[in-house]
């Protein structure tokens, strides 16, 4: 993930000119760089620590990996307690998101990626959401005005080759007999809580995967400090 952030970041000229980070909250890479480095940092003290049979590494080690798992499940309780606010700051972040559509190439290809891949939406709650963005405001006096993104666009499997132009003025009350045949026209909001509710049980699964193996790691590097300390124990008698 580290390598993969620093590589978006160098394809994008950011170590040259660090003006272009305007909003940390929208740059994906700087999301790969930071996971990246953390892992990194973590998986390094926890290897080093048991090859050399460092308990100060080994330590270091359990006081990160623990608090996090304790902020994991704080964070599980707390999403599904107070579930309309997350649902309120996903929803502002996505539309931060379409208003910078065109700022980020990384934050592009990601919307793209979740529109036409994943999800098949279009916009936060529906379609017109992409009015806020000022390429595709039917006010701008670009051909892409009153228009979304190509990637709101269903598939057609007639044409070889991807029509960028598809999504061009379908906020138009001239599509409305044809709008629901060329893009989808349901949230990105909308449909991520319906592959949620159709993927709890895979979701939940890794999760608890995930934390089972961060139990298994904070109870073998207790286990090793524990066999550490009771041989240099013996050789002091």
């Amino acid at each position: 993930m580290l390598a993969i952030g620093l590589w978006a970041w160098s394809e994008k000229d950011m170590f040259q000119n660090m003006s272009k980070l305007t909003n940390i909250t929208l740059d994906p890479a700087l999301l790969f760089i930071v996971v990246g480095m953390s892992m990194f940092i973590l998986s390094f003290f926890g290897c080093v620590g048991a090859l050399r049979e460092n308990t100060c590494l080994l330590l270091f080690f359990l006081v990160s990996l623990g608090p996090l798992f304790i902020l994991e499940i704080l964070l599980v309780i707390l999403g599904v307690v107070y579930r309309d606010w997350v649902r309120e700051s996903v929803q502002s972040q996505v539309k931060n998101m379409i208003v910078n559509y065109r700022d980020d190439l990384d934050l592009k290809n990601l919307v793209d990626w979740v529109q036409q891949e994943w999800l098949h939406c279009c916009g936060v709650d529906d379609y017109k959401d992409w009015e806020s963005n000022m390429y595709f405001n039917c006010s701008s006096p670009g051909v892409e005005a009153c228009g979304v993104p190509y990637s709101c666009c269903k598939p057609d499997t007639h044409q070889e080759l991807i029509n960028r132009h598809c999504g061009f003025g379908v906020m138009k009350t001239d599509h409305d007999f044809d709008r629901g045949t060329r893009i989808y026209t349901s949230g990105c909001i909308p449909k991520g809580e319906e592959w949620l509710e159709s993927n709890i049980a895979p979701v939940a699964g890794v999760a608890v995967g995930l934390g089972t193996l961060q139990i298994l790691g904070i109870c073998f590097a207790q286990s090793l400090r524990a066999e550490i300390h009771a041989q240099r124990a013996k050789w002091t008698l």
